[in-house]
């Protein structure tokens, strides 16, 4: 198939697939006489790899990594799952990260009327006296 079929079948715009391709992220993919991609099931089934790992935040070099380490001869599943496992980390670290702010807005939205709206009035009155000041 071509690489607008192969778009449509795995979800990936035909400019990531052809970017996967450069980076390392699938096999180069073989052309046909006239030279457009001729992407099998094979191409298929590691663009959706790379799309599910992009998706679970692994980095362009890490996932690059992880196929290097997968397609070696031989066995290096001790490095793919410790690879794994620091994404899973970094996943969980953004997570808390998310869930702190999240707490903080519920906290802003809870607390709106005895406490944003006196931090806003403090902050409408700061630029008043700096505008003052500046001669605005």
């Amino acid at each position: 198939m071509n690489i607008k079929e192969a778009s449509e079948k795995t979800g990936v715009s035909s400019a990531a697939i052809r970017y996967y391709e450069k980076e390392g992220l699938i096999p180069p993919i073989d052309r046909t006489d006239t030279g457009n991609r001729d992407i099998d099931a094979r191409i298929i089934r590691r663009i959706k790899f790379a799309r599910q790992m992009r998706s679970a935040g692994m980095s362009i070099e890490n996932l690059r990594r992880y196929i290097q380490l997968f397609d070696a001869q031989e066995d290096n599943t001790k490095e793919q799952i410790d690879l794994l496992q620091e994404q899973l980390t970094e996943m969980e670290e953004r997570r808390d990260d998310i869930q702190v702010a999240i707490d903080h807005l519920h906290y802003k939205l809870d607390h709106y009327d005895d406490h944003m709206a006196t931090t806003e009035e403090e902050l409408r009155q700061i630029e008043k006296e700096h505008d003052s000041k500046a001669g605005k």
